[in-house]
C-alpha cells in the first residue's frame, strides 16, 4: 500500500504531531510523517526525533525575511515528496508564495469551532471570556485568509461552568488528537488537491 507522505509544521508540545504518529503505527493507515518543520526549537522536535522522523528547524533569524524562510521550508518538504501539509500548533503564518505552491494540500487544526475565534492563537481563551455554552476544534483548508479556508471537519466540545483555560484545552486537544488523524486518513483517500 502506498501511504500518503506527510509533513507535519510545529511550534509547540506536539501533541498532534504525537497523535498522527501514532495512528501511522498502524500498517493500514494510509498516510505517514516523513518530515516535521518548527519555526523554533520546541518540544515537538523531540517527539520527531524518538519517532524517528527527520526534523528541521527554520528560525527566522537565519533568513532576511519571512518569504525566504516559507520558501526555505518548501525547499525541504518538495524534498521529502510530501503530498499533504499539516499545521499542527504551527504558529506562524504562511508566506503566500508558500500557500501557492501547496494550493489545497496545506490543513491546520484550529481550537474553535471556526468562523468563531478565528485568526488568533487565543481561542481558547476567548471562548470562555464571551461564555460560549460549547466550543471545540475544526480541521480546515489553509488559504491566504487567516482560518478562512474550507472546514473539513469540526468536533464540538461542551464548555463548563467551572472551566479554566487549561481544563477547557485539555478537552479540545483530546478530540483534535481524534479529529486530525481521522482528516488526514480520509484526505488519504482521494485525490488532492483539496478543491477550495
Amino acid at each position: 500500500m502506498s501511504r500518503l507522505r506527510v509533513g507535519v509544521l510545529v511550534s509547540g508540545r506536539g501533541s498532534n504531531l504525537q497523535a498522527l504518529i501514532q495512528a501511522s503505527k498502524d500498517p493500514l493507515y494510509p498516510a505517514r510523517v516523513v518530515v516535521v518543520c518548527a519555526n523554533r526549537d520546541c518540544a515537538a522536535l523531540e517527539i520527531a526525533t524518538k519517532a524517528g522522523v527527520t526534523r528541521q528547524v527554520f528560525r527566522l533569524a537565519d533568513f532576511a525575511d519571512r518569504k525566504r524562510r516559507d520558501l526555505a521550508m518548501a525547499r525541504v518538504l518538495l524534498q521529502h515528496g510530501v503530498e499533504l501539509i499539516v499545521c499542527a500548533g504551527y504558529d506562524a503564518i504562511l508566506e503566500r508564495a508558500f500557500i501557492r505552491q501547496f494550493a489545497g494540500r496545506v490543513i491546520n487544526i484550529h481550537p474553535s469551532l471556526l468562523p468563531d475565534f478565528a485568526g488568533t492563537m487565543d481561542a481558547v481563551e476567548m471562548a470562555l471570556e464571551a461564555r460560549v455554552s460549547e466550543t471545540g476544534c475544526t480541521v480546515h483548508v489553509v488559504t491566504n485568509d487567516v482560518d478562512q479556508g474550507p472546514i473539513l471537519a469540526q468536533s464540538r466540545v461542551q464548555v463548563q461552568p467551572d472551566d479554566t483555560v487549561d481544563t477547557l484545552r485539555e478537552r479540545i486537544q483530546a478530540e483534535e488528537h481524534v479529529l486530525l488523524p481521522a482528516v488526514v486518513r480520509r484526505l488519504a483517500g482521494q485525490a488532492l488537491p483539496i478543491p477550495v
